[in-house]
């Protein structure tokens, strides 16, 4: 146990999704066999899921994924690894006087090996910050459950405080709204799509708040632009043949040509860093949807990455009580 006489050692822990270590079939494998095996994730009965898991899922979809993530794959690695590293690494540098370590909810680094670092270094504080801005059992409650989860088997634990939402934080609305009134002031777009990661409409109706904190989200963001452009609210990434949360993007984009509306930008809130989502999902696939349906211009505003109004937001997160 620390020795309380000493100087309290306060760790910060930002923690995003995950991603496959490597662009291959069994490095996907892996990693979507842990993914679609939370049960926060995939709120279906293990007992009904797991053999459609393993028998349809994991035999098939690996590969195709895996040829995905070899399209977005750069010298560093994965995008999303990279970009969580260094935001930890210029979180560091901004608080000298704190530990900052990064995790996986799936993955590596995973939050049960950093987390046993930071025992090591007999912390006597902790704060967790999920890089989620709006809250989802299916993201959020995830990181929560594997630090509780370690806790749970551990003689002495640390003060522990868990940031669940920053949605609405007028620091992180603020820097949204200047991202997108830097691209609207240089294309004059006729639309600005926010697109967020989707979840399905059965986890809202059971209360999951997600769909609320996008819209609410959505609203002080706008709020704080300083240019006017129509914008529209949609949802990307559907898994599986449930209803999920509507309007979906891909659909959207492939009308909007036919509205009237040729030019667009879109930005991913959801998102803090590039992903497959974001570089693949956005930037690749639904640019192509857009441009195929009579597009003539599409405008991908990138997630904050290592942007320095985002590692101040952090910084002030991770501090402010």
């Amino acid at each position: 146990m620390p020795d309380e006489r000493n100087t309290p050692m306060h760790a910060i822990l930002l923690v995003n999704l995950g991603t496959p270590d490597a662009p291959d079939e069994e490095s996907v494998r892996r990693y979507l066999k842990q993914f679609l095996s939370d049960q926060r994730v995939i709120q279906m009965n293990p007992i009904k899921w797991q053999p459609i898991l393993r028998t349809m899922i994991l035999p098939k979809r690996p590969a195709k994924s895996a040829a995905l993530y070899q399209q977005i794959w750069t010298e560093q690695g994965s995008p999303l690894a990279y970009y969580t590293e260094t935001q930890a690494q210029l979180l560091q540098e901004r608080l000298p006087n704190h530990i900052v370590r990064h995790a996986m909810v799936y993955g590596s680094p995973s939050i049960e090996s950093v987390l046993n670092e930071l025992r090591e270094l007999e912390i006597t504080k902790l704060t967790v910050l999920p890089l989620y801005p709006q809250y989802s059992s299916t993201t959020t409650a995830s990181v929560f459950d594997q630090v509780s989860q370690y806790y749970q088997k551990q003689i002495y634990i640390p003060e522990i405080r868990m940031i669940s939402d920053f949605s609405m934080d007028p620091d992180y609305t603020a820097a949204m709204a200047a991202k997108i009134d830097a691209v609207v002031n240089d294309i004059h777009p006729d639309q600005v799509v926010f697109s967020y990661h989707g979840i399905p409409q059965s986890y809202v109706d059971q209360g999951d708040p997600y769909a609320a904190r996008c819209m609410t989200s959505t609203e002080a963001i706008v709020a704080q632009m300083t240019t006017t452009v129509s914008t529209k609210l949609t949802y990307q990434s559907r898994f599986g043949r449930d209803p999920w949360l509507l309007p979906a993007t891909d659909t959207t984009l492939k009308k909007l040509p036919t509205q009237g509306i040729k030019k667009i930008a879109v930005i991913a809130p959801s998102f803090v860093a590039d992903c497959l989502e974001t570089v693949y999902e956005i930037d690749i696939e639904n640019r192509e949807y857009f441009m195929a349906a009579g597009g003539e211009q599409f405008t991908f505003v990138p997630p904050f990455n290592d942007d320095a109004a985002f590692i101040d937001l952090l910084a002030k997160l991770a501090t402010t009580h």
